[in-house]
Parts: C-alpha cells; structure tokens; sequence
C-alpha cells in the first residue's frame, strides 16, 4: 500500500516503492491507445500544474494522465499569476491549498523547493524537476521502459553520457537502476562528469568508448547550451567529436543495447539523427511511457490522500 504524500526524489524511495509505481505504469498503459479504456478515478482530484521553468514532455504528459483519469487539471501560468508581482512560494502554494488542489506538479530551477513546498501545504507535492537535483518521474520513465524492454535491472549495465553535473535527470536514473540491481557508468568530458560524482553510486569514466562498451543501455543526456557561456567545453563540434555518440560508437554496446535520452535532443551533438531514428531507439517510447508513469503515480497519491 502506498502511504507517501508527496514524490519529491527517487532517493527517498525504496527498491519495492518503485516496482510498485511501474507495476501499476504497465497496467496503466494501455488506455494511452485505447481511450474507451479511460477511467474517472480520480474525478474528484484537483492537479495543478506549478512551473517555474519551461517544460513540453512534463507538463503535457502529467495533463494527459490526469484527463485520462478523469481529474481536473489546470496549469499556474507563472508568467500570469501573482508570482509575477512577488508573491513568495509558500504563499502560492498556501493559496492553491485553499482552493482545494489535491496535488501540486512543480518544477523550480532551486534545489530543494518541492521539498519547502511539501512541508507547507497539505496537498501533494510532485517535483516535475528542482534546480540540479532530481527529476523524479523522468527517471521512473526511464526505469519503465528499460523494464519493458530488458525485464530485469539486476547486472544490467547503463551507460549515461553528457552533463552530468548540472543534470536532474542523471541523478535520479542513479538512484533508481542501482537500487534496482543495475551497474551505471558515466561519461563526458571531465568538466561535466567528475570523479567526484562517484560518491552517487555510479563510476565514472570520461573515455566514452569504454564507457559504452557491452552496456545494455546507453541514454545521452542533453548539453545545456544555455551553460556554454561557462566554458564547460571549447564548442559544440569538439563535444560532437569526443562525447557524442553515433552509430560507431553505439555499436560498441551489446547488439540488443537500448538508446535513450530524455529530450529534447540537440540532434548532431548528443547523438546523431541516425541512431535517433534508428531502430535501437526508444526516445519516443519513452515520451509514451511517461504519461502511464505520471497516470501511475498519480493515482497512487490520490489513493494515499483517502488513508
């Protein structure tokens, strides 16, 4: 039985909690291609949507999940509402409190603010991202569709190349696959991927060819352009050249290997466009399976609010 109030982090999970969420995910699917299969479980759930920074696959896979379930859904436009003039965190979530919003969908570029909101409402708290610590759900999509794809984690080795330093969304895949038995191995230019890094619970290996070599997964993470005016690396062709992966480098994984990325992908840079559109990708899979994910997990809070 799920007791949590809120989804703040893989880290905070057990190995049993997060077979529990993609359990009911792989129950959950079908109704994404199949509508007559939609329910109204949640009729009675009010989800609100609370980004402070910009976001495609999160936010619109969280308001499927929730019109598939038969919530209502609305989204806080930030740029639209009283934080424009001012209005501190908590007092917005106490206000969204006050309208009787069951559960809260955040994404906030500081570290650590679905965790001062959770404290400070009495509705749910789902981080959709905070700042470079986790994006909770984008890793159990992820841990979904390997399980899909791979049926066990134990001694599976996960290849995650890119920047790691600044990513959410890596920390969160560490947290989950070697709680689930996997090996994880990072890679990327030593800028981005130090060896400090190990302290996760990966290890780190800045040769990406040895770091793909036999692995059963290899995700790409994006290179946050929006960091280049740090220096991180000299210009994106050089990144190309060294860290990106293409179809050379990808052969050097076992031949059955899964490639992934969350997106968006910088096609060319990450990747190339064709393993992108190749047929070891599952990137696109991964955007479906974040919608049963999100119904998932949803309703399993829902269901924690009634206990």
């Amino acid at each position: 039985m799920w007791t949590r109030k809120d989804m703040l982090g893989l880290n905070d999970l057990t190995k049993e909690e997060i077979l529990q969420i993609l359990t009911l995910a792989n129950e959950m699917k079908p109704i994404i291609d199949n509508r007559a299969l939609s329910t109204n479980s949640l009729k009675d759930t009010s989800i609100v949507s609370l980004f402070y920074e910009n976001s495609t696959r999160t936010k619109m896979s969280f308001a499927l999940a929730s019109k598939y379930l038969g919530a209502t859904f609305s989204d806080l436009g930030i740029n639209t509402s009283s934080v424009a003039k001012g209005e501190s965190l908590i007092d917005t979530g106490v206000t969204l409190d006050q309208m009787g919003t069951d559960i809260i969908i955040m994404r906030h570029g500081m570290t650590g603010a679905p965790h001062i909101l959770a404290k400070n409402v009495k509705a749910s708290v789902v981080s959709g991202g905070d700042g470079t610590n986790e994006h909770p759900t984008q890793g159990l999509l992820d841990l979904f569709t390997i399980m899909e794809s791979k049926k066990n984690f134990e001694g599976l080795k996960v290849a995650i190349i890119g920047d790691i330093m600044h990513s959410r969304v890596a920390r969160s895949n560490i947290f989950g696959l070697t709680k689930l038995g996997a090996k994880v191995v990072l890679s990327g230019p030593t800028t981005l991927v130090s060896k400090g890094l190990e302290v996760l619970g990966a290890e780190v290996n800045n040769n990406v060819k040895a770091a793909v070599k036999d692995a059963d997964v290899v995700m790409g993470l994006r290179v946050q352009l929006e960091r280049q005016k740090g220096g991180m690396f000299p210009d994106l062709r050089e990144y190309a050249q060294l860290f990106g992966v293409d179809k050379k480098v990808l052969d050097l994984a076992k031949e059955d290997a899964l490639l992934m990325h969350p997106g968006p992908v910088n096609r060319g840079v990450e990747l190339t466009s064709e393993i992108i559109d190749g047929k070891q990708s599952a990137i696109n899979i991964q955007v479906k399976n974040g919608v049963a994910v999100r119904m998932a997990l949803l309703t399993l809070l829902a269901q924690a609010r009634k206990i």
